[in-house]
């Protein structure tokens, strides 16, 4: 099993906080498992200008297909002006309509006021269902209270991002098992 966790903020800490708390929770936890880290606020990635995907260069055609390879990916991602940001946009922008099918996605949000909440639930989630991925239902959202000197303070947060890591495994598994009986059906 392949899992990549993505931090999708360009600008700030927080959202690489979380994610790399996640990493680092995935690569205690479930050591079998190959896990990569991406952080946007590394990569230099252009714009999507409708090619496909594996016809970019450079940091935009590795992220893409680390993104294609992965089994499950647990997006990391800022609220700015009461939405998601542009460049996590652009990533999907990137992507074939189908990109994530198959693939299970989990969300952690970083987000300055509680009143950012149902942003996720009505920008990022119908847009992942979209591109066909299996979304946990719950997500982890972290205001910025939760943080101090560059770490999550609220102890309540690191239960939460332990068991979406937890669960974002579990469901990759049952979802992969799901996937085998059903060719098996097929053949």
């Amino acid at each position: 099993m392949k899992v990549v966790t993505l931090s999708s903020a360009t600008i700030g800490s927080k959202t690489a906080i979380a994610i790399q708390k996640a990493t680092d929770y995935l690569k205690l936890k479930f050591t079998e498992i190959e896990v990569e880290m991406i952080d946007l606020c590394e990569k230099d990635l252009v714009f999507s200008d409708g090619r496909n995907y594996l016809e970019y260069s450079g940091d935009t055609l590795e992220v893409t297909s680390k993104l294609m390879q992965a089994d499950a990916i647990i997006i990391g991602t800022p609220i700015f002006q009461a939405s998601i940001p542009g460049s996590l946009k652009n990533i999907f922008d990137l992507l074939p309509e189908k990109a994530l099918r198959d693939k299970v996605v989990s969300i952690v949000v970083t987000a300055g006021s509680s009143k950012h909440y149902l942003v996720p639930e009505m920008q990022l989630k119908p847009i992942l269902s979209y591109m066909k991925a299996q979304v946990l239902p719950e997500i982890v959202f972290i205001e910025g209270q939760d943080f101090n000197r560059h770490e999550i303070e609220n102890i309540d947060i690191h239960f939460r991002l332990e068991k979406l890591v937890e669960d974002t495994v579990l469901m990759t598994e049952v979802y992969q098992e799901f996937k085998r009986k059903q060719e098996a059906l097929l053949f």
